[in-house]
């Protein structure tokens, strides 16, 4: 989207005959100047982006329950042999994942052990831009790797909403665009029009005769946004109708995240990115600096069966084939434990991948304790190449022009 329509979406809004029905209008469409779009039936894969916001412990995600520099390190952390779900003789899935093990033993998931980037950065607010970004170290980024991959996507002549928030904090950098709108929806009713039969008719008829300048393109583009968003309004509302899957998922709120996603993949409206969240979006979450245990177990209980709900929902609707889940957090922590019970910032951690496509299994070593920087374990594959696997063989898009340079992407799909 050219900047100057940006401009003149959010300036029509109020203003003009159509946009005079906003109160019929989907909220997404009302914050994000009708970024609304449909699409044809189609068999896009979609990429379902998960941030663990605070600085996941990797080592206690994914547990080398048999390493004697893990148990010295940590004396009231550690976990051991008869604690974990093994996935070998070296390592074991942390006590409240038996969901992940089971998904990982069907070949449903991935680990990407070691992920990092160099001189890495242990702020959150840096380290977060960093993986947003990927660009490190570039402050004066404004724009997101994956808002850059939706502009350069972006259809001019076809309104479309390519990626979608669905998570309950602010809009990531990550979804930072020059051009493109990103829409925030909680749940799939936002996506709906509140109107009846009457207010439908005149919305349509409005947006009908909204570009008799047929000179004009701009009014064009408003035309086609709201005709578009009342079909799509139309394919939501036909889900929720004929779906009920509320048993299907927990209550907890990344679960009802991955609920309105697989709503949305369902009613097929074009949008090939989501972008979900757990840990609070700010300090805190996995943050966990004193009393990590049962803090630590309970987000990762809910990771756990959140995604396995969403795993499962989507290979019952056959849909899991299209599906990537990728998982990231800012770093992982150190080593050591602190005097709290706590552990500190660190570097590496893994990346969880899910989806019906993977090879399965674990992608690359486990990092070296014995070869820490700063007391935190060093990463092996850079970050950059799983954001290049993901655009480049999952999604379709080419990532040198996004990630700035090219980056070898990995062997993860069957």
């Amino acid at each position: 989207m050219s900047h100057s329509r940006r401009d003149f979406l959010k300036s029509v809004v109020g203003t003009s005959t159509l946009v005079s029905l906003s109160p019929a209008m989907p909220t997404f469409m009302q914050q994000s100047a009708l970024a609304a779009g449909a699409s044809e039936p189609s068999s896009d894969t979609v990429l379902v982006v998960v941030q663990l916001s605070g600085g996941n412990d990797g080592l206690n995600t994914v547990v080398p329950y048999s390493n004697d520099i893990y148990a010295r390190s940590r004396s009231t952390l550690r976990l051991t042999a008869s604690d974990v779900h093994p996935i070998d003789s070296d390592l074991g899935f942390h006590p409240e994942m038996p969901l992940f093990s089971r998904l990982f033993k069907d070949g449903q998931m991935m680990v990407v052990q070691g992920v990092g980037y160099p001189n890495s950065n242990r702020g959150h607010d840096e380290a977060l831009r960093d993986w947003h970004t990927a660009r490190p170290g570039q402050a004066a980024c404004q724009t997101g790797w994956l808002g850059r991959a939706i502009d350069h996507a972006e259809r001019p002549d076809e309104p479309s909403v390519p990626a979608t928030l669905v998570a309950p904090i602010p809009m990531p950098l990550a979804l930072g665009t020059q051009r493109a709108v990103v829409p925030s929806v909680r749940s799939a009713e936002k996506w709906t029009l509140r109107t009846d039969e009457s207010q439908r008719k005149g919305l349509l008829e409005a947006a009908k005769q909204s570009a008799t300048d047929s000179d004009n393109p701009l009014a064009h583009y408003v035309q086609q946004s709201s005709l578009a968003a009342h079909a799509t309004s139309h394919q939501v509302a036909e889900v929720l109708r004929t779906t009920d899957r509320q048993d299907e998922y927990p209550s907890f709120s990344l679960a009802k995240q991955f609920k309105t996603i697989s709503e949305l993949i369902r009613a097929d409206l074009g949008v090939r990115i989501f972008f979900a969240e757990l840990g609070g979006g700010g300090i805190g979450g996995f943050d966990n600096h004193a009393n990590q245990r049962d803090n630590h177990a309970a987000l990762l209980r809910e990771l756990s069966i959140s995604v396995a709900a969403f795993v499962d929902d989507l290979n019952r609707a056959k849909l899991l084939d299209r599906v990537l889940l990728m998982s990231f957090s800012e770093f992982g922590r150190t080593l050591s434990e602190n005097g709290r019970r706590g552990t500190g910032h660190g570097a590496a951690a893994p990346v969880f991948l899910a989806g019906g496509r993977l090879k399965g299994g674990l992608f690359g070593e486990h990092p070296d304790l014995a070869d820490l920087k700063e007391d935190a374990p060093r990463h092996h594959t850079d970050y950059r190449q799983v954001y290049a696997t993901a655009l480049e063989r999952w999604l379709g898009f080419p990532s040198e022009p996004v990630l700035g340079a090219s980056y070898k992407a990995l062997d993860l799909f069957v």
